[in-house]
Parts: C-alpha cells; sequence; structure tokens
C-alpha cells in the first residue's frame, strides 16, 4: 500500500525564541502547543508568508530541490540519481526572461545540457519552457530555438519535453508542439488537469500518439479556466487527472505521470494492472527532494521513475514560485524555522 506523504498531520510543540532589541524585555520566549494540526492548513499560511522569510533561509530550503548553480553540480545530481535507479529530466532555471539574448542564452545552456549528458552516458532528457525561450516575446525566434535544441537531442538519440505554462502559453504551446512534431518525434508535451480545455486538447493529441506529461497544474488561474472546485480543492483534480491518464492508456500514448498525491498515485496503479498496462508505456515522475518515501516505493514496486531536477542561477525565483505553488513544501520552512 502507497502511504501518504510524511508530515501532513502531526503533533508537535512549536516553541520560540524572540530577540527583542534595545529593551529592557531582553528575550523573550513563547511556547505554543499544537496538537492533531492540520498540516494542509499551516503549510498554506506558511506559503503565504514567503516574501518575509529571509533570503538566507529560502537558500538553504532551495537545496533540497534545486540541483546547484551550475551544470556541474547538476551532472553529478544525475549521477547519484541514476545510480539509485532512476531517470531524469533536466530544467534550467530562469523562464522569467525579458530578452532575446536571454532567451538564446537559455537555449545554449540546453544544448550544452544535452552534450553533457550523452558525453557521461546518463539517463536524462530535458524539460523546457518556451517562455524562456522567447515565446512571449518573439514567437517565431522561440520555434526556432527550440528546433535547435530539438536537431541536437535527436542526433544524441535523446528527447525534449515542452512544460505547460500559465493559460497565456496554453494556445500558443499547443500550436507550437504540432509545428514541431512535423519533423521531430521526440518531443513530448505537458498537460493540466485542472483545466477544463484539456478534454479537448487531450484527443487530437492522442490521435497523433503523442508523447504527454501529465501533471495538475499549478498556475493561479481564474476559476473560468478550471474544472468544477480545483480552484480550493486540489484533490478535486484528481478524477480529471486519472480519466486523462487513463485516456492515454487506451489509446496507447506514453504519458508522464506528475504527481505526488499517493491517494492519486495508487488508483493509477490499480487501474495499470488492472488493464494490463506495459510498464514501458508510462512512467511517475516527481520533483527532485519531494516525497522520496513514496518516490522509492514506487521504483522498488517496478515502475520507472523520472525525477524532474532543476538547476540554475534563478535559484531564488524559482524556490519563492515553488514554495507559494506547493504549500507541502512550504511545511518545510516551519520545519527549519523551529528545527524540526
Amino acid at each position: 500500500m502507497l502511504a501518504p506523504c510524511p508530515g501532513q498531520r502531526f503533533a508537535f510543540f512549536v516553541y520560540f525564541e524572540c530577540s527583542v532589541a534595545m529593551t529592557e524585555l531582553g528575550r523573550r520566549k513563547a511556547a505554543v502547543l499544537i496538537l492533531d494540526t492540520d498540516m494542509q492548513l499551516l503549510d498554506t499560511l506558511v506559503a503565504r508568508a514567503i516574501p518575509w522569510v529571509p533570503r538566507a533561509l529560502i537558500r538553504k530550503i532551495s537545496r533540497r530541490y534545486i540541483a546547484g548553480d551550475t551544470l556541474a553540480e547538476a551532472l553529478v545530481r544525475v549521477q547519484q540519481l541514476n545510480a539509485q535507479g532512476f531517470s531524469v529530466t533536466l530544467d534550467v532555471l530562469g523562464e522569467t526572461i525579458s530578452t532575446l539574448q536571454q532567451a538564446q542564452a537559455t537555449a545554449n545552456i540546453y544544448i550544452e545540457v544535452l552534450h553533457a549528458v550523452h558525453a557521461q552516458g546518463l539517463q536524462a532528457n530535458i524539460s523546457i519552457k518556451p517562455s524562456a525561450l522567447g515565446l512571449l516575446l518573439d514567437a517565431q525566434q522561440c520555434e526556432q530555438l527550440i528546433l535547435s535544441i530539438l536537431d541536437t537531442a535527436e542526433h544524441h538519440r535523446n528527447s525534449v519535453c515542452l512544460d505547460m505554462e500559465d493559460t497565456r502559453c496554453t494556445q500558443k504551446e499547443i500550436e507550437l508542439f504540432g509545428r514541431l512534431r512535423e519533423g521531430f518525434d521526440n518531443v513530448g508535451l505537458a498537460l493540466q488537469a485542472y483545466l477544463l480545455r484539456t478534454y479537448q486538447d487531450i484527443e487530437p493529441l492522442l490521435r497523433e500518439a503523442s508523447t504527454l506529461r501529465m501533471c495538475k497544474g499549478i498556475y493561479v488561474e481564474d476559476r473560468s479556466h478550471l474544472v468544477h472546485e480545483a480552484w480550493n480543492d486540489r484533490s478535486a483534480i484528481n478524477e480529471h487527472f486519472l480519466k486523462h491518464v487513463e485516456r492515454c492508456f487506451e489509446a496507447g500514448s506514453f504519458v508522464g505521470i506528475a504527481t505526488h498525491d499517493a491517494a492519486l498515485i495508487a488508483r493509477i496503479v490499480e487501474r495499470a494492472r488492472r488493464d494490463d498496462i506495459d510498464r514501458s508505456q508510462f512512467e511517475f515522475q516527481m520533483l527532485l527532494g519531494v516525497c522520496e518515501p513514496l518516490r522509492d516505493k514506487l521504483r522498488d514496486m517496478g515502475f520507472n521513475v523520472r525525477i524532474y531536477v532543476p538547476f540554475g542561477k534563478d535559484w531564488y525565483g524559482y524556490s519563492t514560485r515553488r514554495l507559494k505553488e506547493s504549500p507541502r513544501i512550504a511545511g518545510h520552512i516551519a520545519k527549519a524555522l523551529i528545527g524540526l
């Protein structure tokens, strides 16, 4: 049986020791008893407080989820994960670009990544965000940059996945993917189960036997774009996620199942076993440093597991976005603050 990630609910004493400068009171101490705490609520509160968390603490927390600032550091982490039985997808941080020169620089790094992965014989592909390659600045140049990346990947018998971004990019990325597929079959696309439109988007992709990644979706979107209750209840996405994965199974399209939701994963495992789905037709995908016991359990059960490994100098931007988007991760900040 798949257990949920540890830390969802537990009881503990939170002991805060605050220094009060320039007063006669000196150091104050306060103890707060929290019993049977609903960690989802606590983590959400911490996530909302991210803008006030010291940068140094964010840096400390980020080391768990980011492989390092440099490609060399990332490659060491890939080697470690490969040795543990996991494949990897590498992501270069820094999608918040403002110039086409930055887009070109990002493309150059991805090409360097592909050369290095090949040279070292690593089990790793790459994930790219089209916005980091200029999608919202110059769509035509963005496409040319991605074509150059795909050409390099093809040369090294590797593959590329287009990460799905917010709804400003959804249609642009689906159309871009269609054009890229005309010349390359080593490109995949991520879809987001919390979007209503995914029911329509997925069907033509399945008819083309596209390689897909299914995720719940992390961007804050207007409720009109979302499936019922998704705006305030992440578990409401599960039924839609499961239906999309089932359609991939039925169509015979490869699907990366990108979630840390133990209950959802258990249902997918059950469905794959019931329908005798070949394990080469899907893989589970998880973020670096997240739900490692669950990740290890899936590997030990004989499933393919790919770890999403980000690296780069934009550690602060990525970390704050990820912490806001994933309250369960934000809970690690609370633990770090109190030494748990």
